[in-house]
């Protein structure tokens, strides 16, 4: 093996190890994030160190059919799941007083989710509705001080 094909496989290992490295650091990083998977989602009462900001709920789609979704007021509910018709769900809010309804959007450079804000203590029930794909989810949320 030449000088130039050792150079260039050390560059190719570099360049995996730091793929990798960095594959490993994301994937920590949302697994602070994510739900036991059970039927209630909580935030912890910690905020991020590095930005202050309070890490959302994060509620799949797919799963959330019936189930109590618990969210400290001021934080925030990502609905995830959906990667095709994300801009297409609408909400429909019992009390509309307690949880706001973030439609999904596209801006070009990203890809936002839709979601829910917890605006004030209590608990109210929420339908979602996705008419590009038919899907239709229903679920309580509690919101706690």
């Amino acid at each position: 093996m030449s000088i130039e094909e050792r150079r260039r496989s050390r560059r190719g290992f570099a360049h995996a190890a730091t793929t990798v490295a960095a594959a490993f650091a994301v994937a920590l990083a949302l697994a602070g994030c994510a739900s036991s998977g059970g039927t209630s989602a909580s935030t912890s009462p910690s905020e991020s160190a590095s930005t202050g900001a309070l890490p959302p709920v994060i509620v799949d789609l797919g799963d959330a059919d019936g189930t109590t979704v618990e969210v400290a007021v001021g934080h925030s509910i990502d609905l995830v799941g959906d990667d095709e018709h994300f801009t297409e769900w609408t909400a429909e809010i019992a009390d509309p007083s307690i949880v706001e309804f973030v439609p999904g959007h596209d801006d070009g450079s990203a890809q936002f989710n839709p979601g829910l804000t917890a605006t004030a203590v209590g608990q109210t029930e929420v339908s979602l509705s996705n008419d590009a794909s038919g899907d239709e989810v229903a679920f309580t949320v509690v919101v706690t001080e």
